[in-house]
């Protein structure tokens, strides 16, 4: 009978089976990677969830929901300026406010001195400085201020997550490794259905990725060693950094995610240090557990509620 992970209390995993008998699964499958991985960990902004569409629309709707409020009081030059905003200007709002977490999980992933700081602290943080640099100081409540920053705890899901983690579940673990903080995670896990058998946040490991700290943590939570681990992701860099601590590297590309170059994105690709690579036209996390040997991946998508 197959092993399936059991659901851990997201900072203590139990351990994993021994090597012999894990190893037995693996007999006559058709695998892409040339070492079998006993768990797979997965980055979850852009790689799982599909952050633009959701943080854009929610930004838009609850806008829209002041400007026709009959007991908001709004600044004419707020309401003019709010009332200007096109999705699309949402959508430029949305990618100003990811791009400041990818500053503030760099910065402190770089200078261990600094101050350590959540996640949800950062999302509020950087939302309050976005809506000042925009002019749309009053736009909201203070409450709905701190309630716009916790959309990143409801992120609708890529069509294929959460059929494709149910299904490499059969054959290993899957764990979250974002730098999103444990409670936003496990709302996200909810919320979206996507059943990882274990939560690791660098929160638990004293930094953000890229530290090597966050990546050997997870392996040394697990009980392992790198190269029995593969780091998931749609953004090279996060890769890059696994790789380099003995990690493999899969490869999902999912739409406006990567953050390097065409070029620099064709080099990877032909220096071939990506041991699985996912084309965005194929059925992301379904296909990465058809080339993990999982044969009925499809099937179980298919099975599936269509997603929110």
């Amino acid at each position: 009978m197959l092993f399936r992970p059991v659901r851990n209390d997201f900072t203590s995993p139990v351990p994993l089976p021994p090597m012999t008998y894990t190893s037995t699964l693996f007999t006559g499958i058709n695998m892409a990677l040339h070492q079998p991985p006993r768990a797979l960990l997965f980055d979850v902004f852009g790689t799982c969830v599909d952050w633009r569409t959701t943080v854009t629309n929610a930004l838009y709707v609850q806008a829209h929901a002041s400007l026709n409020s009959a007991t908001a009081s709004l600044a004419t030059s707020v309401r003019m300026k709010a009332s200007s905003m096109s999705l699309e200007d949402w959508g430029v709002f949305a990618q100003q406010w990811r791009d400041s977490y990818k500053k503030f999980t760099a910065s402190l992933a770089s200078d261990p001195t600094l101050s350590w700081k959540t996640i949800d602290e950062h999302h509020h943080e950087s939302l309050l400085q976005l809506l000042s640099q925009w002019g749309f100081e009053g736009l909201w409540l203070d409450d709905e201020v701190r309630a716009m920053s916790l959309v990143w705890h409801r992120l609708d899901p890529w069509p294929d997550s959460a059929a494709g983690i149910k299904a490499l579940n059969k054959l290993f673990y899957t764990c979250t490794l974002s730098n999103g903080n444990l409670s936003l995670l496990a709302d996200l896990r909810t919320y979206t259905s996507m059943d990882f058998t274990h939560l690791f946040s660098a929160e638990q490991f004293g930094s953000y990725k890229p530290s090597s700290k966050v990546y050997l943590g997870a392996v040394e939570k697990l009980g392992l060693k790198p190269q029995d681990c593969a780091m998931v992701a749609a953004h090279l860099g996060d890769l890059k950094a696994a790789k380099s601590h003995g990690l493999q590297a899969i490869y999902v590309e999912r739409r406006l995610e990567e953050d390097w170059s065409p070029d620099d994105v064709k080099r990877a690709h032909d220096e071939g240090w990506v041991d699985l690579w996912i084309p965005s036209d194929e059925a992301g996390f379904v296909t990465v557990a058809e080339k993990l040997g999982i044969d009925d991946a499809a099937d179980v998508q298919a099975k599936r509620p269509s997603s929110r």
